[in-house]
């Protein structure tokens, strides 16, 4: 009887997860020739900042992005509501070139995923208070999801800062 309720406990959480593209897809789409991944350490100084952004605490010692000339791609997750939302990011000259849902698993908010809701993501910057440049509308009923992904984006545009290749201003 146990091993039936954790089997609907997995076949519910399961269901409602939807993969829109792996993460080497959106990697290879981001460069013409994919670069090696690099390993940005969170070191002291930069974890408060990054637990700033998210509002909460981060336990995370390093993150994978891959980089080229100035432009970053990363693959990053944060929960909606309940589960991860796995979210594609590509950082061109100190603001957002792409991003994109790349697996959401939640049980609703997936219109996050729509161009309709991420093309006001595009050419978004970072600011010194560390919030977007510019005001993300919302979608009624995904509340959670866009904050997880505007929560994100700004990551990100703070992790492209970080390295090697970010713009001179």
């Amino acid at each position: 009887m146990k091993w039936l309720f954790i089997l609907s406990i997995f076949i519910t959480s399961s269901a409602f997860a939807k993969a829109y593209q792996t993460p080497a897809d959106f990697i290879r789409e981001a460069f013409t020739s994919p670069p090696k991944a690099e390993v940005l350490w969170l070191t002291k100084a930069i974890k408060p900042n990054v637990e700033r952004i998210m509002a909460h605490k981060v336990n995370l010692l390093r993150v994978r992005y891959w980089g080229n000339n100035q432009t970053t791609a990363w693959i990053l997750d944060e929960i909606g509501k309940e589960r991860p939302i796995t979210i594609g990011i590509v950082i061109k000259n100190n603001h957002i070139e792409r991003i994109k849902v790349l697996e959401f698993r939640e049980s609703r908010g997936d219109e996050i995923q729509y161009p309709f809701f991420t093309d006001q993501f595009h050419q978004a910057r970072l600011q010194h208070d560390l919030q977007l440049d510019r005001y993300i509308n919302g979608i009624s009923g995904a509340t959670l999801s866009v904050r997880a992904l505007t929560k994100i984006a700004r990551l990100a545009l703070f992790f492209h800062q970080q390295t090697a290749y970010r713009s001179q201003p």
